[in-house]
């Protein structure tokens, strides 16, 4: 199986800090991270997208980062599974 998040920041200004701790206080089970928002003319908007994918059979640990992640305030968290 491959686990893949996609977590949407709707204010990044407000909810950076407490998204990166969440991420890192579980980091060892992230195996890719890609960070994207919009960038045009020096100015970077507010909202911006995680893709994460996890390492296989950390389906517990996967859920307590959903539930963290989406007790935010801005922040909307949707999951995908792949099998190989």
């Amino acid at each position: 199986m491959r686990y893949i998040m996609g977590i949407q920041i709707g204010d990044r200004e407000q909810e950076a800090i407490k998204v990166q701790e969440i991420l890192s206080k579980h980091g060892c089970i992230i195996k890719t991270r890609l960070g994207l928002h919009e960038a045009t003319h020096g100015q970077c908007a507010s909202n911006g997208l995680i893709l994460l994918e996890f390492i296989k059979d950390k389906d517990e640990e996967i859920k307590r980062i959903a539930d963290a992640l989406s007790s935010l305030e801005s922040v909307q968290v949707k999951q995908m599974t792949f099998t190989v």
